[in-house]
């Protein structure tokens, strides 16, 4: 059972060890997919064995349940996407000079870290691991964020440091105030739970207890919480960093941070709000997250109105849908619960394709403006219906599961017991929707319908670099690298390689059907909706 529950964490950690004694090199190149396939078969696994309770390893350190195992599939789907893509991302890169050898080892090392680092966090049994973990993912994912080592990177890479450890310094406080409540009770904790005092930071002591916290300290430390993993989350009004990051990452990156590490963060907050419902009611937990949620939502609608940037678009999509999560948490019924866990897995997987998409786009483009962008249904099929059916699942479109989450949430915002408030709140949450929905809907037919020759003539032309490189088609005596049109002709049709559509029709193919049938996930759903609190 120990290496069941542990094979999430450990099987990336192998992966990585291995890039960095081997190196990235066609014989290695497959290991993170090989990877993240065995650690979703562990996750799939593991959500069985939880149905009947959790499940324990190294001394009580981890602890799985159905809402761990459910986000260790999550997790493991996403990065099964990213990592099948990784290949000929690296490939293109190489052959147009923007990563060597060294730089792909670093891809290597990093990404299975990173992944490695969300599998912990899930698993952790004490909030100062999972805090720990999160902590791991910011600086492992910085390093990824600036990968390319251009201006643009590295700033980006910074921001998102800066930003991202104040919000992480707040939950490190929140952690310590929540402890001093542990162990400062009216009953005493401790002594009536009967547990050592190393336990005072253990989820199911805290949440077993959380009557007993003192109501001040819990109030303060659920605050700082909720703010400080909400920076992570990409919730508002901390979410700044989100935009450049997923901007200049490379596309796997790209996938794997908006696909998973915000819902991730957003776990923590889950877990949070179980122990603050029980200490101090869900009137406190439910208030901040009806803030945060449409602050997001709000921050979302306004910048994607002239957004100018595809990539940057995509991540404010992401702060949208983090705001959804925000606002279903704080309904908190089953439905909405239920809904919210379906939207975390709908989201990994289309904007997983999606970012994957826009890599492939600004390859193609030369840039990732979308004024450089046009009649890519013309030039490129496959990546255009992949792009576009991306687009119109995050836009809550059928038959994909997004669609059915956010039905879910507003259906259980209106219909929820909870009062005025709360069906006044998603009553408001519609109109930036609706905002989203068109600007959106507007940008994407632009860039897939509009003709190859509308696009600007100095965007198109941002890729000189590109010439001359070696696998660059038409230099004489250089293989061709699969996706790049002709020197001078970015007009020209655009070749996805097979090894890059798999993950893009396999993502799409995902979300659909869970739109339509949910499956054997639905028991795996009602339990994991049920152990993240359902509340009145």
């Amino acid at each position: 059972m120990t290496l069941l529950v542990g094979a999430p964490v450990l099987l990336p950690l192998l992966a990585g060890c291995l890039y960095a004694v081997l190196g990235w090199r066609p014989a290695t190149a497959w290991l993170g997919a090989v990877a993240a396939a065995g650690s979703l078969a562990a996750s799939i696994a593991l959500a069985a064995v939880t149905a009947e309770g959790p499940r324990q390893a190294l001394g009580g350190l981890l602890r799985a349940d159905s809402l761990s195992a459910f986000m260790l599939i999550v997790i493991g789907a996403v990065s099964l996407l990213a990592m099948l893509a990784s290949p000929a991302h690296l490939a293109t890169e190489s052959a147009i000079g923007h990563a060597g050898p060294r730089a792909a080892r670093r891809y290597g090392v990093f990404t299975q870290g990173f992944i490695a680092a969300m599998a912990l966090a899930v698993l952790a049994a004490s909030l100062g691991v999972l805090w720990v973990a999160v902590e791991a993912t910011t600086i492992l994912t910085a390093f990824l964020v600036g990968h390319r080592r251009t201006r643009e990177a590295t700033e980006a890479a910074w921001k998102y440091v800066v930003i991202c450890s104040v919000g992480i310094a707040l939950a490190l406080l929140g952690v310590v105030l929540l402890h001093y409540a542990g162990l400062n009770t009216r009953a005493g904790l401790h002594a009536e739970a009967g547990v050592a005092a190393g336990a005072g930071l253990d989820w199911a002591v805290l949440a077993g207890n959380a009557a007993a916290l003192d109501p001040g300290v819990t109030r303060m430390a659920v605050a700082l919480l909720v703010l400080g993993f909400g920076a992570k989350a990409g919730l508002a009004p901390m979410n700044a960093w989100l935009p450049d990051a997923h901007g200049q990452a490379p596309a796997p990156v790209s996938a794997l941070m908006s696909g998973v590490l915000l819902s991730v963060a957003f776990y923590a907050i889950l877990r949070v709000k179980v122990i603050s419902d029980a200490a101090l009611g869900v009137g406190f937990a439910r208030t901040l997250l009806l803030v945060a949620a449409l602050g997001s939502l709000a921050v979302a609608a306004a910048l994607l109105i002239a957004q100018r940037d595809y990539k940057r678009m995509l991540a404010y999509s992401s702060i949208e849908h983090m705001g959804l999560l925000a606002l279903g948490a704080a309904i908190g019924g089953r439905l909405a619960l239920m809904a919210v866990l379906l939207h975390i897995l709908g989201h990994g997987l289309a904007k997983s394709v999606l970012f994957l998409s826009a890599g492939h786009i600004n390859l193609a483009a030369g840039s990732s403006r979308i004024a450089a962008v046009r009649g890519l249904a013309r030039r490129a099929p496959l990546l255009a219906g992949a792009f576009g059916l991306g687009l119109a699942a995050v836009l809550g479109l059928p038959p994909f599961s997004l669609f059915a989450s956010m039905i879910g949430i507003v259906r259980a915002g209106f219909g929820s017991g909870a009062g005025a408030a709360v069906g006044w709140a998603t009553a408001i949450a519609l109109v930036p929707l609706l905002v989203v929905f068109a600007a959106v809907a507007r940008h994407a037919g632009r860039m897939l319908l509009g003709s190859p020759q509308a696009a600007e003539a100095a965007e198109v032309s941002e890729v000189p670099e590109v010439l001359g490189v070696p696998g660059v088609p038409g230099v004489p005596g250089v293989p061709e690298v699969p996706g790049v049109p002709e020197p001078g002709d970015r007009a020209g049709a655009v070749r996805l390689p097979r090894t890059a559509a798999v993950p893009l029709v396999a993502g799409l193919a995902a979300a659909a059907v869970l739109g339509v049938w949910t499956g054997p996930l639905r028991p795996l759903l009602e339990t994991a909706a049920t152990i993240a609190g359902v509340t009145p």
